[in-house]
Protein backbone atom coordinates (compact mmCIF):
# COMPACT_ATOMS: atom_id res chain seq x y z
CA UNK A 1 0.00 0.00 0.00
CA UNK A 2 1.47 3.50 -0.83
CA UNK A 3 1.18 5.52 1.93
CA UNK A 4 -2.03 6.76 4.03
CA UNK A 5 -5.09 7.05 2.66
CA UNK A 6 -6.04 10.48 3.21
CA UNK A 7 -9.60 11.41 4.74
CA UNK A 8 -12.73 11.81 3.16
CA UNK A 9 -13.53 15.33 2.06
CA UNK A 10 -14.90 15.89 -1.20
CA UNK A 11 -15.59 12.72 -3.14
CA UNK A 12 -15.49 9.26 -2.29
CA UNK A 13 -12.03 7.04 -1.84
CA UNK A 14 -12.09 3.95 -3.58
CA UNK A 15 -9.59 0.86 -2.97
CA UNK A 16 -8.54 0.24 -6.59
CA UNK A 17 -5.82 1.02 -9.22
CA UNK A 18 -6.94 3.29 -11.98
CA UNK A 19 -5.65 3.70 -15.59
CA UNK A 20 -6.68 5.29 -18.65
CA UNK A 21 -6.38 3.85 -22.36
CA UNK A 22 -6.64 6.83 -24.47
CA UNK A 23 -9.67 8.42 -23.64
CA UNK A 24 -11.41 5.50 -21.70
CA UNK A 25 -10.42 5.62 -17.99
CA UNK A 26 -10.51 2.40 -15.67
CA UNK A 27 -11.16 0.76 -12.17
CA UNK A 28 -8.75 -2.29 -11.42
CA UNK A 29 -10.19 -3.32 -7.73
CA UNK A 30 -9.92 -6.67 -6.11
CA UNK A 31 -8.36 -7.54 -2.51
CA UNK A 32 -4.70 -6.62 -1.89
CA UNK A 33 -2.42 -9.16 -3.70
CA UNK A 34 -5.14 -9.54 -6.56
CA UNK A 35 -3.26 -7.90 -9.02
CA UNK A 36 -3.98 -4.40 -9.49
CA UNK A 37 -0.60 -2.67 -9.76
CA UNK A 38 1.06 -5.92 -11.70
CA UNK A 39 -2.24 -5.36 -14.30
CA UNK A 40 -1.64 -2.07 -14.61
CA UNK A 41 2.57 -2.34 -15.48
CA UNK A 42 1.84 -4.41 -17.64
CA UNK A 43 -1.27 -2.13 -19.72
CA UNK A 44 1.22 0.69 -18.66
CA UNK A 45 3.85 -1.06 -20.57
CA UNK A 46 1.91 -1.47 -23.63
CA UNK A 47 0.65 2.52 -23.47
CA UNK A 48 -1.77 3.10 -20.67
CA UNK A 49 -1.51 5.42 -18.30
CA UNK A 50 -1.29 5.66 -14.72
CA UNK A 51 -3.89 7.63 -12.96
CA UNK A 52 -3.82 6.32 -9.20
CA UNK A 53 -2.44 2.81 -7.19
CA UNK A 54 -4.14 1.93 -4.62
CA UNK A 55 -6.93 4.48 -4.28
CA UNK A 56 -8.63 6.92 -6.19
CA UNK A 57 -11.22 9.96 -5.00
CA UNK A 58 -14.28 9.76 -7.34
CA UNK A 59 -17.11 12.13 -7.93
CA UNK A 60 -19.97 12.17 -9.80
CA UNK A 61 -20.69 14.46 -12.56
CA UNK A 62 -23.70 14.75 -14.75
CA UNK A 63 -24.05 10.70 -14.62
CA UNK A 64 -20.26 10.47 -15.05
CA UNK A 65 -17.38 9.46 -12.76
CA UNK A 66 -14.36 10.95 -12.07
CA UNK A 67 -11.48 9.68 -10.54
CA UNK A 68 -8.67 11.62 -9.41
CA UNK A 69 -5.27 11.13 -8.04
CA UNK A 70 -4.60 12.19 -4.09
CA UNK A 71 -1.59 14.62 -3.89
CA UNK A 72 0.18 12.48 -2.11
CA UNK A 73 0.61 9.15 -4.11
CA UNK A 74 0.28 11.08 -7.86
CA UNK A 75 2.49 8.97 -10.01
CA UNK A 76 3.59 6.39 -7.67
CA UNK A 77 2.53 2.72 -7.89
CA UNK A 78 4.15 -0.20 -5.21
CA UNK A 79 4.97 -3.02 -7.74
CA UNK A 80 6.03 -5.76 -5.68
CA UNK A 81 9.89 -7.20 -5.28
CA UNK A 82 10.80 -3.65 -7.01
CA UNK A 83 9.64 -0.98 -4.84
CA UNK A 84 7.53 2.20 -5.00
CA UNK A 85 8.53 3.79 -8.43
CA UNK A 86 7.33 6.54 -9.91
CA UNK A 87 5.97 6.56 -13.40
CA UNK A 88 4.48 9.44 -15.79
CA UNK A 89 0.80 10.10 -14.80
CA UNK A 90 -2.57 11.58 -15.26
CA UNK A 91 -4.52 13.66 -12.44
CA UNK A 92 -7.66 12.58 -13.24
CA UNK A 93 -9.78 10.22 -16.43
CA UNK A 94 -13.72 9.47 -16.26
CA UNK A 95 -14.25 6.17 -15.82
CA UNK A 96 -16.38 3.81 -18.65
CA UNK A 97 -16.17 0.32 -16.44
CA UNK A 98 -14.79 -1.50 -13.80
CA UNK A 99 -12.65 -4.76 -13.55
CA UNK A 100 -13.07 -6.71 -10.97
CA UNK A 101 -9.70 -9.36 -10.48
CA UNK A 102 -10.09 -12.63 -9.49
CA UNK A 103 -7.59 -15.85 -10.09
CA UNK A 104 -11.02 -17.97 -10.28
CA UNK A 105 -11.93 -18.92 -13.79
CA UNK A 106 -13.45 -16.40 -15.89
CA UNK A 107 -17.07 -17.25 -17.76
CA UNK A 108 -16.62 -17.82 -21.40
CA UNK A 109 -19.60 -15.87 -22.40
CA UNK A 110 -20.60 -13.37 -19.01
CA UNK A 111 -23.72 -12.05 -18.59
CA UNK A 112 -23.66 -8.30 -18.22
CA UNK A 113 -23.05 -6.94 -14.55
CA UNK A 114 -22.88 -3.34 -12.86
CA UNK A 115 -21.23 -1.76 -9.69
CA UNK A 116 -22.32 1.12 -8.58
CA UNK A 117 -20.03 3.76 -7.15
CA UNK A 118 -20.85 7.11 -6.15
CA UNK A 119 -24.51 6.86 -7.18
CA UNK A 120 -23.06 6.18 -10.90
CA UNK A 121 -23.92 2.66 -12.48
CA UNK A 122 -20.87 1.55 -14.02
CA UNK A 123 -19.99 -1.61 -16.24
CA UNK A 124 -18.85 -4.48 -14.39
CA UNK A 125 -16.12 -7.82 -15.70
CA UNK A 126 -14.64 -10.12 -13.88
CA UNK A 127 -11.10 -10.90 -14.48
CA UNK A 128 -8.21 -13.12 -13.68
CA UNK A 129 -5.23 -10.50 -14.06
CA UNK A 130 -2.22 -13.45 -14.18
CA UNK A 131 -2.42 -15.04 -17.63
CA UNK A 132 -0.57 -13.31 -20.21
CA UNK A 133 -3.49 -12.71 -22.30
CA UNK A 134 -5.05 -10.93 -19.46
CA UNK A 135 -3.55 -7.04 -20.84
CA UNK A 136 -4.98 -7.95 -24.26
CA UNK A 137 -8.40 -8.63 -22.85
CA UNK A 138 -8.93 -5.21 -20.69
CA UNK A 139 -7.71 -3.18 -23.74
CA UNK A 140 -10.67 -4.44 -25.95
CA UNK A 141 -12.89 -3.83 -23.40
CA UNK A 142 -11.65 -0.35 -23.07
CA UNK A 143 -11.73 -0.45 -27.54
CA UNK A 144 -15.16 -1.29 -26.47
CA UNK A 145 -16.21 1.73 -24.69
CA UNK A 146 -14.36 4.21 -26.05
CA UNK A 147 -17.50 5.47 -28.24
CA UNK A 148 -19.31 5.16 -25.83
CA UNK A 149 -20.97 8.45 -23.90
Amino acid sequence: MIGDAPSAGAGELVHATCIAIGDVGLLLCGRSGAGKSDLALRLIDRGAILVGDDYVRVDALNGRLHATVPDTIAGLIEVRGVGIITLAHRRATTISFVIDLSAEAEDRLPEPAERVIAGVTLPLYRLNPFPASAPIKVELLAKRHKDRP
